[in-house]
This record gives structure tokens, C-alpha cells and sequence, in this order.
């Protein structure tokens, strides 16, 4: 922009000099060269502040690397590079009768696991039975040693002969207290199944709880055979073949998937540039990619950092000598194209000038509008390397 503005003050004035016959000397040079310094100068100082110009404009895109989230033989690629896809559409797929026949064993070990507990339910019953039957045992036989003591007590108050002898009563307490033993140790049978079969995590049985859980790991496997798309894109440069292996460790990427929603023009201008934008201010956009056209945009936002200040966690100290923050670095700003370009080719990455035109000096922007249109021209001339 500069040198296209020197050299445009150079042409004017060799057309003064010609036109107005102008006699070359020393003292008509001078007034020529300290003019065109103080009014370029002038200029440049105020199309810089208050309507910034950037050559480092990109389209900047996302790009996901695509790693199975399990290992196997790949047995299919339908994908093709560059093609459309939406997403859910099929990438790839791994071999998946091993993690099937995981799922198969897992569903077996459940459908065990659920015939464990009517198990444990009959068990409990059973139980249950037991105690009910050791209970009336027990009862039967305290009313008989009750029966056999009562008249044991009587006929020796009496001071007659005993119908029932004390080695009989003692007979009877003896069967009375095994019985009583028998229920004690029915019920702590009882006790013991019913914690088996009433041990519940969410009112599940635990066995069974912690075999679905590893059937829906199982599941999740199997699911994640068929590798599909993350979102609308495409996949470019597929190099993946049936008969490769894929795996998720080490972290690999067989494919990269690229967005194609998720793009962004964002260009650079240097930290002074932007003390007078705004959001929302005009801007137009030459794309180098397609010579002698400018494109009607606006600032979308002001990106508020810079890649020079970030810290991220490691084992060193900030060293402010290091090259990446010995360098000013520059903001960068988004800007929105308000035309449609869905005509011209401008692949993710293509570069472009921007210039940005705010409410100060408004009648300078006139001069950034002509030397941005002579910068676009310019790009009709290129040589191929």
C-alpha cells in the first residue's frame, strides 16, 4: 500500500513537472520530494489510525483428526476423498466379531446372573419355610415340657406317687431347647438368603447390576466399530485401505476430517491498528485468489488475545526473552463477508487483503478504497514458481 502510494505521488508529479513545464532543479526536486514526504507521510499516519490495512487476511478452518476409539482390522473405507458428507455418514469400519462376540458373553453372563437371583428368591422361600416349620417344632415341643412339668409339680404337691417322672420333664426340656436352637439357626439361615437375595444397588441385584454395566461397555464397543462423521464435512486425503490396522493408542489420526461449517476470515493487523475499530465497522476484502475483486464485509470481532501472552502449565518459568514472546506480535479480527462467495474458489487457508474503514476521517477512507482497488488489479499479474 505504501510503495503504491509513493509511486502514485511519483506519477503526479512527473505529470506536473511535464504538463506545467516545470524547469528540474535542485530547489523545484526538493519542494517535490519534502512535499511528497510530509503528504504521504500525513496520509499514511492517518489512514493507519483510522482506517487500518492488513495483507495477512486467511480463511482460517477446523480440522478434526480422526482416531477409532477401538482397535482392529479395517474391513471397509466407503468413504472418498473431498466427497460431501453429513453427519453420521460412515467413515470407515473395523472388524467387529471380536467386540460382537464380547457382547455375546456378556448377554450370557447377565441372562446367569438373573437366573442366580430366582435362584437366590427360591432359596429364600425355602428358608422361610424352614423357620415357619422349626418354629411350630419349637412351639409343640415347649407345650409338651409346659404339659409334663405342670404335672410333674402337681402330683409332688400332692405327696402321691408322680405320673411323670423329673428324668421325663427334663427329657422334654432338652427336646424343647434343641428346638429352640433348630429356630435360631433357621432364622439366621433366613437372614442370610434374604440379605443375598435383597442386596440391591438402584433396586438392582449387584451381580446383575455390574453385568449390564460391562454389557452397555460392551455394546459401546461394538457401536464404535463404524467410525462415522463428527458433523457436516468432508474428508480429504484418505490413505486408510481394508486390511490396515487401527488403533486408538498411540494417538494416530487415519484420516483427517474437515469441517466444512466452521470457517473464519480473520487478518492481522498490528496492535496500534485497532485502537479506533469497533465491531460492526465497514471493511472490504480483496481475495489475492481472485484478482481485481473487493467484497463488502464488516468487522465481526476483535479477538482480545494474542498467541505471545498465552501461559499454559509446564516446568519452566515465563522467560521474557524467548522468541516466541520477544516479538510484539499482532491482533487479530474477525470479519465477516456480507456477499456471497460461493462462486469463486477460495479454499480454507487462501489469503486476502482487508481494510477496515471506522467513523474518524471519513473522507480519507476515499484514498484507502482506491490504493486496496489498485492492490487488487496487481493481482492480475503473477508468475507461476
Amino acid at each position: 500500500m505504501d510503495l503504491l502510494l509513493i509511486l502514485t505521488y511519483t506519477a503526479l508529479c512527473i505529470a506536473v513537472f511535464k504538463i506545467f513545464r516545470i524547469p528540474v532543479n535542485q530547489w523545484s526536486v526538493s519542494t517535490a520530494v519534502l512535499g511528497g514526504i510530509f503528504l504521504i507521510g500525513s496520509l499514511i499516519l492517518l489512514m493507519s489510525y483510522n482506517h487500518p490495512y492488513s495483507g495477512d487476511g486467511r480463511i482460517y478452518f477446523t480440522s478434526a483428526p480422526v482416531i477409532p476409539a477401538v482397535g482392529g482390522l479395517v474391513v471397509e473405507v466407503p468413504v472418498q476423498a473431498n466427497a460431501p458428507l453429513k453427519k453420521g455418514d460412515i467413515l470407515f469400519r473395523i472388524d467387529p466379531r471380536p467386540y460382537q462376540y464380547a457382547v455375546d458373553q456378556k448377554k450370557a453372563a447377565l441372562a446367569e446372573a438373573k437366573q442366580a437371583v430366582l435362584q437366590l428368591k427360591a432359596s429364600l422361600d425355602a428358608a422361610t419355610a424352614i423357620v415357619e416349620g422349626a418354629r411350630s417344632t419349637r412351639d409343640r415341643s415347649k407345650q409338651s415340657y409346659e404339659r409334663y412339668l405342670d404335672i410333674y409339680e402337681k402330683s409332688k404337691a400332692r405327696g402321691g406317687g408322680t405320673a411323670v417322672s423329673e428324668l421325663d420333664v427334663e427329657n422334654r426340656r432338652g427336646l424343647y431347647m434343641t428346638e429352640v436352637a433348630a429356630v435360631a439357626t433357621a432364622e439366621a439361615q433366613a437372614s442370610q438368603a434374604r440379605l443375598a437375595y435383597e442386596s440391591e444397588i438402584n433396586g438392582v441385584n449387584p451381580a446383575v447390576a455390574r453385568l449390564q454395566a460391562e454389557l452397555l461397555n460392551a455394546e459401546f464397543d461394538l457401536d464404535q466399530t463404524t467410525v462415522r462423521a463428527p458433523g457436516d464435512g468432508y474428508v480429504t486425503q484418505v490413505f486408510l485401505r481394508p486390511g490396515m490396522m487401527a488403533n486408538p493408542l498411540p494417538l494416530r489420526p487415519v484420516m483427517v476430517f474437515i469441517d466444512s461449517e466452521d470457517r473464519m476470515l480473520a487478518a492481522a493487523f498490528i496492535q496500534n491498528s485497532l485502537q479506533r475499530v469497533i465491531v460492526g465497522d465497514e471493511a472490504e476484502v480483496s481475495f489475492k485468489a481472485v484478482p481485481g475483486k473487493i467484497f463488502k464485509a464488516k468487522v465481526g470481532a476483535i479477538i482480545d488475545v494474542m498467541a505471545q501472552g498465552q501461559l499454559q502449565p509446564t516446568g519452566a518459568l515465563i522467560d521474557p526473552q524467548s522468541p516466541e514472546r520477544s516479538q510484539a506480535g499482532q491482533t487479530l479480527a474477525r470479519i465477516d463477508i456480507l456477499e456471497d462467495t460461493s462462486a469463486y474458489q477460495l479454499p480454507g487457508g487462501v489469503v486476502a487483503d482487508v481494510a477496515v474503514y471506522t467513523h474518524h476521517w471519513h473522507h480519507v477512507a476515499i484514498l484507502r478504497k482506491v490504493l486496496l482497488r489498485m492492490s487488487a488489479w496487481m493481482n492480475y499479474v503473477f508468475l507461476e514458481h
